[in-house]
Formats: structure tokens, sequence, C-alpha cells
């Protein structure tokens, strides 16, 4: 009779708290000021988007917490030729329903990510074949010689051809015409969790996929993603025990963070460059009063760099938590050395004279696009910059708004002066120069146009000697630095902060691998 009215008690408790209650079940509440674009795995190139993707998707080979290169899907892989690259593939894995993965699948996702509406064709803009030599078995050929295939193959994620077929997404969502499909909302991956619900700016819920194919290091049952554009609600949400862990914790409220028994942050420098981009090839500035660019001179270009008080960015807006930049690459990757980093020294008088010099003694007037909830800081910075600019009689009006508007616009080549931070996924300056100067970059959007620059980037792409491959590296960044065809600002330092009882290991890359996280009680 006990053991009766015993289980009627637990069953009450049940039905008055809920069978979905946080004790039910260990999940960890992750929020950060923006969402992840799409769910498409090859339709957006944007930090937030792969952190999403990451977590469900997986790739032939990955980096690890150390950030070295492994097997993930493919086993292990050779070179039968210099341009031939041959993945021997996992035999135990699943796609989220069920169904087995094969070399069909790597084969089609491969090919998909190479679809014009795809924002990772540069990074396989190499490959000139993909088969399946068997069902466990693929074949890559190059055009040439690629020293950083497998640098560049970390951020394709493998998707179930089967799935995308049956649900109209063969070839990736066509993001900057605004277009969606299946597979913008949906998942179908590999990976450790699989996404349950999505509500974009919402919530997204990632459950653990039971029947992964690698070890569990984790101890999670579901992950909840809680996007919170507002910093201070953000950090209220956290403080008051709402989440576990705040990506994107705003530099303001670190040492509040810091302070709470119950809490604690962790900070570490970012592979990414935060920049400024100025359209150098329109006859005039849709936004100025000149009548013509004044962009278009290097004068101009340098008295706006000039006119940038880095330091006090630093200090004042940053509190301490960046690193000035002299180019647009950070330190790590193939190709950056501290003498290219070196910034032109702040200097207004200096910038007066050179606008002068230029033919603006009274400067111009401008449009700053902005984005507002991707950086650390990002509104901040570029109300800080407006300032500056306004000294040397540049008159800039700034327009802040979501990442979501400020990227389509500037891929749709809208506005003369914008804000970019550029992650280097490769750790190799081909992934920058390839994006940001070749003359055909997907992201040039200054229109830098150097034929040089664009032999150089090809040298980049082919040559395995190393001394002769890390020549043209060193020869394109001096030529593009004297160039000013962009104004660094500096390396970004991210925090995450969380509660002290949840571990979720933190890379430069800033991408969190909940697959080696857990929540203790």
């Amino acid at each position: 009779m006990r053991i009766k009215n015993l289980c009627k008690f637990l069953l009450t408790l049940l039905f008055v708290f809920g069978f979905s209650s946080a004790w039910a079940a260990n999940t960890i509440k992750w929020s950060m000021k923006g969402d992840s674009l799409t769910l498409d795995p090859h339709a957006q190139n944007e930090g937030p988007t792969s952190m999403v993707a990451r977590q469900v998707y997986e790739a032939l080979v990955t980096r690890g917490i150390d950030m070295s290169i492994g097997p993930q899907l493919a086993t292990d892989w050779k070179t039968t030729n210099p341009t031939t690259w041959v993945f021997n593939l996992r035999k135990d894995v699943t796609f989220h329903n069920g169904d087995k993965m094969t070399a069909e699948d790597v084969v089609f996702s491969l090919l998909r990510a190479q679809q014009p509406t795809s924002d990772f064709k540069e990074y396989i803009s190499t490959v000139t074949s993909v088969k399946a030599l068997d069902d466990y078995t693929v074949e890559i050929k190059t055009r040439e010689p690629n020293p950083i295939l497998l640098n560049q193959l970390t951020n394709i994620f493998v998707m179930s051809k089967k799935w995308a077929a049956d649900n109209f997404s063969i070839v990736p969502q066509n993001y900057d015409a605004s277009q969606a499909n299946f597979a913008s909302s949906n998942a179908m991956g590999t990976g450790p969790f699989k996404i349950t619900l999505r509500e974009a700016n919402t919530k997204t819920v990632f459950k653990k996929n039971k029947n992964w194919w690698g070890k569990v290091e984790h101890n999670l049952d579901e992950i909840q993603l809680l996007p919170i554009a507002n910093a201070a609600t953000r950090v209220a949400a956290l403080l008051s025990g709402e989440l576990d862990i705040v990506t994107d914790a705003p530099v303001q409220d670190l040492a509040r963070i810091g302070s709470s028994a119950d809490h604690k942050v962790i900070s570490v420098e970012q592979m990414r460059t935060i920049f400024l981009g100025m359209d150098q090839a329109a006859d005039q500035l849709r936004s100025g009063n000149t009548g013509d660019n004044p962009f278009k001179k290097k004068e101009v270009r340098q008295a706006l760099y000039q006119a940038i008080d880095i330091e006090a960015i630093k200090e004042k807006v940053m509190r301490g938590l960046s690193s000035p930049a002299g180019i647009i690459t950070f330190p790590g990757v193939t190709g950056y050395t501290k003498a290219l980093d070196e910034r032109l020294p702040y200097d207004v008088a200096a910038a007066k004279q050179l606008l002068a010099d230029a033919g603006y003694p009274n400067g111009f007037d401008v449009e700053l696009r902005c984005p507002n909830d991707r950086y650390v800081n990002d509104e901040a910075i570029c109300t800080a910059v407006v300032g500056m600019f306004g000294k040397i009689g540049i008159n800039v009006s700034l327009n802040s708004q979501t990442k979501s508007k400020h990227f389509k616009e500037l891929k749709n080549d809208q506005g003369d002066f914008y804000m970019l931070g550029w992650g280097v996924p490769t750790l190799d300056s081909h992934y920058v120069f390839h994006y940001l100067y070749d003359s055909k970059g997907s992201w040039n959007k200054v229109n830098f146009n150097n034929a040089r620059v664009d032999e150089l980037i090809r040298v980049m792409e082919g040559e395995v000697d190393l001394d002769k491959r890390n020549a043209a590296i060193a020869e394109a960044w001096e030529i593009v630095k004297d160039d000013i065809s962009y104004l660094p600002l500096h390396h970004q330092v991210i925090s995450w902060a969380s509660k002290r009882t949840v571990d979720v290991p933190i890379r430069p890359n800033n991408e969190p691998l909940f697959r080696f996280s857990n929540k203790r009680f």
C-alpha cells in the first residue's frame, strides 16, 4: 500500500512539474546575439551559421580541440598522384533518419558545394572531379596540386543525397536572392546531434543522436539555442540561471559575470580580423556628395586609415580585449608576420594633409554600413570611427542593421563603405586572397584588381614547393598592404561566459564543440 501511495505521489510530481522539465534531461541552454542564417550546410559561409551546422553535419576531415586536422567521415586518405586524392570512408555511419551514408552522399555533397548558389564553392574551386570508386571510397581530382585541400575540406559538410532529392533541395539555397528551400529550415546530417525544432531567431533544439558512430565524450541529452540580440538581456538571463552559456559575452559585462560565484569567463584570441572596406570601382559614391569616388585615391584611403585611433578603440570600446591589426589576417595563418601587422601611425594632421593633397580639403559625405549583431561591439566600433573621421572633415552617416540584412546587401553590391570581419578556417593566406583580393573573388567588394596578385594567388593554389609558395604569399601581402585597399582595425578576442557547472572547450575559431561538453549537477 505504501509503495502504491509513493508511486501516486511521484506521478503527481511529474504532472505538476512536467515531463520535459530541466531536471528530466541534461540540457545546455546556449545563447548568442545572432542566429544561424540558414540550416542549409552549403548556402552561407558565416560564423554562427557554421557553429550550428558543426553540431549536426560532419565533413571528411575535421579540426579537433587543438585545431589539428584529423579524420571524421573519412578514416584515411592518400594521393595516388599530385592531383588525385583517394578517401576511404567509415562504414558504420548513418544519417539521422537511419539511412546509411555512402560514397554517393559524399560525391553529391561536394558537387553541391560547388554549385553557383553555394557560398563554399571557392573552398574547393580547384576540384575538377569527384567520383565514387565503390560504396566507401571517394576519388577527388584537382586542377593542379593543391597543398591545402585537407584544410579546405574541413568545412564541406556531407548531407544525404536521397533526403535532399526527396525534399527538393538538390542545389543549395539561394540566400542572396532571399529564396528558401527545405534544407534551409531542416537538417539531415550524420553528426552527434540532430535538430528536432527550428524557430529561426527564436529557438533551435538539438537532441543527442543515439546512433552516432563516434565515441561519445559528452553527457548531454539536448542543446537549446536561444538567440538574444540585446546584450543586457542576454547577460541577465545568464546570471539568473535561465541560460547555461553565452558564446559572445559583452566585454563591458565580463568583470561582473566573472565576479559571480556561480559563473566563469574564458577568453581567447579569435581567428578573425575586423576591418573596413571601400568600393574603389564605382565612378561615383552612392551616398557621397562629390560627384566622384574619393576611395579610388590611395591618399584618401590612407587618410582614413591614419584618422583611426585604434588604441582608443582598444581601451574604450573593447575594454582592452583586442589586438590592433596592420593586415586583414592574424597570427597563426601561413604568411602572417609581425612586420606586416604593423599599423600606419595615428596622425590626424597627416590625414588632413592627405585629404587636401587628394583634392578634398573639406572632406566629403559617405555612409558607413555596419552590422549590429555579428562581431564583438561591432556597432560601437563603427560609432567610434564615425567620430574619428569627423575630425578630418569626413561626414559619415552610420547605417547599422542586423547581420542578415547587412551581409545580403553587401553581397548584392549595395553600399560604398562597410565593416566586415574575416576568419580563416584553413589557417592559410590563400583563403584571404581568394575571397577578398582575387579580381573575381566573391567577397572582393572593394573591387581590388591587380594582375600580379591574381598570378600569385594561382601560385598559392598549385605550388607544392613550400619556399616558392611562401615567397608568393609574402609578395602578395606586400602589394596589398601598400595599396591600402582595406582599413584593418583589430584581431578580435572572444569571450564565453557560462555557469561553473558547464564545460564547453573554447577554440580560436569560436565554434563550440558540444560533443566534448559536459554539464554537471
